[in-house]
């Protein structure tokens, strides 16, 4: 899924002492620890803390400890009490979160599920548990389950412009373009500094053929995010089908500057240079192509038969492949 990164909550505590291993403040201690590992990219060790957190939480009586209940209290999702269900313990359902975005990390997408299945289990109104889940799911290939997951956040909190952007990029590839755009269209409205957003919906406008507003939005996205890999890649396409061949080999190697296992930039890259003549270089890039990803053979073969058709005179058409 292009451009697609999922979202991380991180929250912060602040408190003073020694805590013993058995109470309130000792899983508030190994949940804030988790999430600084979690952010410091140390995914095992988040693992490890976010876990005492939850079974030292898991054994305590919300009921009888005081503690525990104010604890649980500063979780409040707001989206509960629209929801209308019993939240049992928020605290639980957010450690069970961040370790579910540990375990994404690791590609662990099973583990990452069960984790988020807790959460909900515990908080069925807990939209960011659903849409970090669609995320996990689409990683498995499920898309129906992840388009399942990124409505019910929605459904819950219909101003989370994540989930508008993950539905509209998926909506993109199942060839629904004009809900993509609605979706992506929202994201924005809600959230214009999301450069993957911006990316997304420009691949919907490669899609309509509307070259300059798939550059435009592209450009936005590497403005705010100068490095990825993909805004480029975009952009590089919509300049390759204006028959933009220099500039489109300029962002083709930008792309493969950031993201070198990219396969779509070596053989977009190759259909410029064949394009252009330069065959030799451009069987370089189709190798390297295949060597990556050996199953492009037939698309790829197609390719360069259309290419070495229309090199040397008519408008050029659709070559590139954005995905």
């Amino acid at each position: 899924m292009p451009c697609y990164r999922i979202v991380f909550l991180l929250a912060i505590f602040l408190f003073g002492a020694q805590v013993s291993a058995q109470t309130p403040r000792a899983a508030l201690a190994h949940f804030k620890e988790g999430n600084k590992k979690l952010e410091r990219g140390d995914l095992a060790g988040a693992i490890e803390e976010l876990s005492r957190a939850i079974e030292i939480s898991s054994r305590l009586d919300v009921d009888r400890s005081g503690t525990h209940k104010a604890m649980a209290n500063g979780f409040a999702i707001s989206a509960d009490n629209a929801s209308g269900v019993t939240v049992i313990d928020p605290f639980t359902a957010y450690a069970y979160t961040s370790r579910g975005l540990a375990r994404y990390g690791q590609g662990d997408w099973e583990g990452a599920i069960l984790d988020w299945d807790r959460a909900i289990t515990i908080n069925p109104g807990f939209a960011v548990a659903y849409l970090d889940r669609g995320s996990a799911r689409y990683a498995k290939g499920d898309k129906a389950g992840s388009l399942s997951d990124w409505n019910r956040a929605l459904s819950i909190d219909p101003r989370m412009p994540s989930a508008y952007s993950n539905r509209g990029a998926l909506r993109q590839q199942m060839g629904e373009t004009d809900q993509a755009l609605i979706d992506l269209n929202k994201a924005i409205t809600l959230d214009d500094r999301s450069a993957r957003t911006y990316c997304n919906r420009g691949f919907v406008w490669i899609d309509k053929r509307d070259w300059q507003r798939a550059i435009s939005d592209f450009e936005s996205a590497i403005r705010l995010e100068p490095r990825m890999a993909w805004a480029y890649q975009g952009r590089g396409t919509a300049r390759m089908d204006l028959n933009e061949l220099e500039a489109a080999i300029v962002d083709f190697n930008r792309v493969l500057e950031l993201d070198p296992e990219l396969v779509n930039a070596y053989m977009n890259r190759g259909l410029a240079l064949l394009l252009q003549s330069k065959d030799e270089e451009a069987r370089k890039d189709f190798a390297r192509a295949l060597a990556i990803r050996p199953g492009i053979k037939d698309e790829l073969a197609t390719r360069i038969k259309l290419a070495e058709e229309l090199r040397s005179s008519k408008p050029q058409r659709h070559l590139t492949g954005p995905d």
